[in-house]
């Protein structure tokens, strides 16, 4: 058991602004009407311990292991929907099953509601499967999630994670990167005037370096063995980098491909993309490792 961890009490949040309450309801429309790239099987919908998921299971096999996937969108946009089709991808390649949770955004609930529901799904999931090999993983804020839980469990003894699948995670909230700068012409889809928003509409004031909300800051003895990818033109390159070292440093085991001319979390956003096929290859070669 490593840091003793205090989450604050949940705070009320503010009102999102017009312009983001419109892109959520263009993204859910795009959903609803199924023009959002999704899995060729049905996800499977239902309400665990309050909170919405959508579950993708292997084809014609029982799953070997289960993954709790969290999306990103900078902790105020994002569905479950939007990592459908990586999730059956992945559960076909692997034989793993995968569960995406609908957790709270920011403005109107702040810093640590969209942890709480992680980790309240973290926990109903464990329940559920019992004994099974259990991974955790997202995609930009979704992997600050994913590497928060892995933060949290490891101070408490529990839940078991068996491994840590983190896409460009966004583990630092301070904004303070050098890659923010050094790569400011090729990211054009998490530009540091849109992470710093990003930041202050989730933590609205509370400590940026608070272990849960930047992970990077954390103890991260205990953390579960992790593949970390990143594209080395990317802002949060170096958040990616960061970890993958101080897991090194913790003891714990890292593997981290960065892959030259890929763009923010490719591998989750098309598997056409530039360094999905190499990202997702390395991914299913990092399952196969865990559960063998």
């Amino acid at each position: 058991m490593s840091q003793s961890i205090t989450i604050p009490a949940e705070r009320a949040g503010r009102e999102a602004p017009a312009d983001l309450a419109e892109r959520r309801a263009m993204m859910a429309k795009a959903a609803e009407a199924g023009m959002l790239p999704g899995p060729e099987r049905p996800a499977a919908e239902e309400v665990i311990d309050g909170i919405r998921t959508l579950t993708v299971l292997p084809k014609d096999e029982s799953p070997r292991a289960w993954l709790l996937m969290l999306h990103g969108g900078g902790y105020r946009l994002g569905r479950p929907e939007n990592d459908t089709a990586f999730a059956e991808r992945l559960a076909d390649r692997c034989g793993i099953a995968v569960v995406l949770p609908a957790y709270r955004l920011a403005p109107e609930n702040p810093f640590p509601a969209g942890f709480n529901d992680a980790w309240k799904a973290l926990g109903a999931l464990r329940a559920r499967i019992g004994d099974a090999p259990l991974l955790v993983g997202g995609d930009s804020a979704g992997g600050g999630l994913a590497a928060a839980l892995g933060v949290y469990a490891a101070s408490q003894g529990a839940p078991r994670i068996d491994g840590a699948l983190l896409y460009s995670p966004w583990v630092d909230m301070t904004i303070t990167a050098a890659s923010f700068k050094d790569n400011a012409e090729t990211d054009l889809l998490f530009p540091e005037a849109s992470a710093q928003t990003a930041s202050d509409t989730y933590m609205q004031g509370f400590d940026l370096k608070h272990p849960i909300a930047s992970p990077l800051f954390a103890d991260l003895a205990g953390f579960p063995s992790a593949f970390i990818n990143v594209g080395d033109i990317e802002t949060l390159r170096d958040d990616s980098v960061s970890l993958h070292e101080k897991l090194l440093a913790a003891g714990v085991r890292s593997e981290l491909l960065v892959v030259e001319g890929m763009e923010h979390v490719a591998p989750v956003r098309g598997a056409d993309l530039v360094g999905s096929v190499e990202s997702f290859e390395a991914t299913a070669a990092f399952v196969d490792s865990l559960l063998t």
